[in-house]
């Protein structure tokens, strides 16, 4: 499962991608578009996957692929020129814009180490009013990695979840979800859960995935004598359980399961207790 992206400083990553170069690129001939507000504004089959950093790509585009007139080197660039190496830029439809914009200039050295991004645009996925596609379907957060897959597989090895050492769900199949670099998930039905429903909250908190869809979240609320807040009232342990109400055509079998942070709470499998594993959500 992926977060929502911290926007990055775009000089550095420029000036960055300029001397070190991109980890890896690859061309897809997909049909990429951009929109942004109401508007296309930008459209090709030669859109390139640049890793800036090891764990997901990004989608860069020819500047020949915008609109006229709608991509404008940022005033405020000490390098606001077209011939640049790199500059920021604004996106501007009407009274719409975004400076969310980095694009590299198409004179670059070919002995620089981000020749192979010379003429090409990058376009903040997470900016205000910015949609991308790809082909005629929308795709969110970043581009989905073409060298990771998820499987999701039916299961008869049962499984129990331990929060705070309660036994809160308990199911004697579920579906397990296999993403390329990430821990197992298992997905259990609503009616795995101990007791009752009562022990999920329902939690504002969504993320997006661009292999799953949009999630929502439940806190697990344990009583007085279950919890750590002994004596103290209930304890919530915030988030820890999400599930995807519309998921992506490709995780269509998880539709409505419910799944727990491995990382944060106990799971046995098949009578086998787990280790918790490490990842970036631990």
């Amino acid at each position: 499962m992926a977060s929502p992206n911290a926007q990055p400083d775009l000089r550095k990553l420029g000036e960055r991608l300029l001397t070190q170069g991109p980890v890896k690129t690859l061309r897809t001939p997909k049909r990429v578009r951009i929109q942004f507000g109401s508007t296309i504004v930008a459209d090709t089959t030669s859109a390139l996957y640049v890793w800036e950093h090891d764990y997901y790509p990004f989608y860069y585009v020819p500047l020949s692929a915008f609109r006229e007139g709608l991509l404008q080197p940022k005033d405020d660039d000490e390098s606001s020129s077209s011939s640049s190496s790199f500059y920021t830029a604004k996106l501007t439809v009407g009274d719409r814009t975004t400076d969310r914009v980095l694009a590299f200039g198409a004179d670059l050295p070919p002995n620089s180490a981000a020749r192979v991004l010379a003429g090409y645009v990058r376009v903040e996925f997470s900016a205000a009013g910015v949609a991308w596609f790809e082909e005629d379907e929308r795709i969110y957060v970043h581009p989905r990695d073409p060298y990771k897959r998820i499987d999701i597989l039916p299961s008869t090895r049962r499984v129990r979840v331990f929060v705070e050492g309660t036994l809160v769900a308990e199911a004697p199949s579920a579906m397990h979800l296999y993403e390329t670099g990430l821990p197992v998930r298992y997905y259990l039905p609503a009616t795995s859960i101990a007791g009752n429903l009562e022990l999920m909250q329902d939690s504002e908190t969504t993320t997006l995935c661009p292999y799953k869809g949009e999630a929502n979240y439940y806190s697990v609320v344990l009583p007085p004598e279950k919890g750590k807040g002994e004596g103290k009232g209930q304890t919530v342990v915030k988030d820890v359980v999400w599930y995807y109400r519309t998921p992506t055509h490709e995780s269509a079998r998880i539709a409505g399961l419910l799944c727990f942070y491995n990382e944060k709470v106990d799971i046995e499998l098949d009578g086998k207790m787990l280790e918790r594993p490490k990842s970036i959500f631990a």
